[in-house]
């Protein structure tokens, strides 16, 4: 989903969605790169902390103020909506992430090694649902540098044994994972494939909806989880 779509889904008019979109894409990345805060598109931006450090660099530009003044805010209203769309897009920002593991002086360095791969998708975590799921969980595609080693419940909110358990994960191909992690289709009980209404053309990404995966009874808090505060159900 694009910015500009999000924007119209959570209540925006058409042209307050299509002016914010062009405010990004256009004056606020053109003015950024001028001045050396940001080296691409702001779109391009997926770190939350990142592009939170990058808007605060350019809030402070003279050109920023000058045309937001003008402009009735419209700039730091744009800037403020594209933080909230990044927030929601995200679980997570892997640098950060990998920080705050190096920082914490309450696991040794065996553990912060091992937490470090399985945020990556590595380590001892992929290599338990190598063996639990074979494949693909949903599709039993097979071909193991294609497969991505995925946590149900989000890294940021898991503890350290969560994020090491393989009933906090799922073998995946990249389009599911993608939509997964994104909270465009989640599995219920019986371990079916649901698909959010926010998720345009699930079929072109091969996601359809009813495939089934075979959920053990541990995995159930972890994709309850999911469905509640991951899943993108409106």
């Amino acid at each position: 989903m694009n910015f500009k779509d999000w924007m119209m889904l959570r209540g925006l008019s058409r042209s307050t969605a299509e002016k914010y979109a062009a405010a990004v894409s256009g004056p606020l990345t053109e003015w950024g790169m001028h001045a050396g805060v940001i080296h691409g598109a702001l779109v391009a931006m997926e770190s939350p902390a990142a592009y939170e450090a990058a808007s605060s660099m350019l809030a402070k530009l003279p050109i920023f103020r000058e045309r937001n003044a003008r402009g009735h805010n419209m700039y730091s209203s744009a800037l403020a909506q594209y933080a909230c769309f990044i927030q929601e897009g995200f679980h997570g920002d892997i640098e950060s992430d990998i920080e705050a593991v190096f920082s914490d002086a309450s696991t040794n360095t065996t553990e912060k090694l091992e937490l470090v791969k399985a945020r990556i998708g590595q380590g001892v975590f992929r290599q338990r649902l190598l063996l639990h799921w074979k494949g693909c969980a949903v599709t039993g595609y097979q071909e193991l540098k294609m497969l991505v080693a995925s946590h149900i419940k989000p890294w940021s909110v898991s503890s350290n044994a969560e994020r090491l358990d393989p009933f906090n994960g799922l073998l995946l191909i990249p389009n599911v994972d993608r939509a997964f992690d994104k909270g465009f289709v989640t599995f219920d009980e019986e371990g079916v494939l649901t698909v959010s209404p926010l998720l345009t053309e699930p079929k072109v990404l091969g996601i359809v909806e009813g495939a089934c995966i075979a959920l053990q009874p541990q995995h159930q808090p972890y994709m309850a989880h999911h469905r509640a505060h991951v899943f993108l159900a409106k």
